[in-house]
């Protein structure tokens, strides 16, 4: 099945904005994509999520790729797809949702923990594997898994990462990470989003340097 693959990003970091409000969405991303993310995720469970998304969508460059985290349900992916959202991240692993999502032009990327769940989710079109909780699998998990999967499909840590654990993910390969809570928490100043963000990336340059 031909997969939608994520667009050429010099930094493959997806900002989680779990929680984020209407009200806040100008300022946070705008500091996020000021800063050089170009992934934005506003997971369903936020207050008026899709609201924030279509925000988000007409304030952002052409290629920044802003979606929702957290989608479970195909009703969902409509409702993504009529305000713009080119990015659909699921906790889970449910085809219809994938394939739906791929459908309407959007990178998909289930989250997975184990073998089964990621050569299903790879199996229905997906873009690219979440794996959630990473700080329970840990990199060697992430690794002994990765020896089963399509090589073609991105990998993506998520779930407990941040800046600190850069380099442990990096000497097996990883370089695409999901970042929520070390980036922002819900009352965070967009300044304050400023600063963490700066430094995330200072980090990622740090570890990865010329090696993307």
């Amino acid at each position: 099945m031909n997969r939608i693959p994520l667009p050429p990003m010099k930094y493959p970091l997806v900002a989680i904005l779990r929680g984020l409000k209407p009200a806040e969405t100008e300022g946070i991303v705008g500091a996020l994509i000021e800063t050089g993310f170009t992934a934005i995720e506003i997971p369903l469970n936020s207050p008026d999520p899709f609201r924030s998304i279509e925000i988000a969508v007409k304030m952002a460059p052409a290629g920044c790729l802003i979606g929702a985290g957290t989608v479970l349900t195909t009703e969902q992916v409509e409702q993504l797809a009529t305000v713009g959202g080119r990015l659909m991240v699921s906790p889970n692993v449910e085809p219809s949702v994938i394939k739906l999502a791929a459908a309407k032009g959007m990178v998909t990327m289930p989250g997975v923990f184990t073998p089964t769940e990621a050569l299903a989710a790879a199996g229905a079109g997906a873009s690219g594997l979440k794996f959630f909780p990473a700080s329970v699998l840990g990199p060697a998990g992430i690794a002994a898994i990765r020896t089963v999967l399509p090589t073609d499909i991105e990998i993506a840590a998520v779930g407990g990462v941040s800046e600190s654990n850069f380099a442990d993910y990096a000497k097996i390969g990883i370089r695409s990470f999901g970042l929520g809570s070390s980036l922002y928490k819900p009352g965070m100043s967009a300044a304050d989003v400023e600063q963490r963000a700066k430094a995330t990336l200072q980090a990622y340059d740090a570890v990865y340097g010329g090696h993307r």
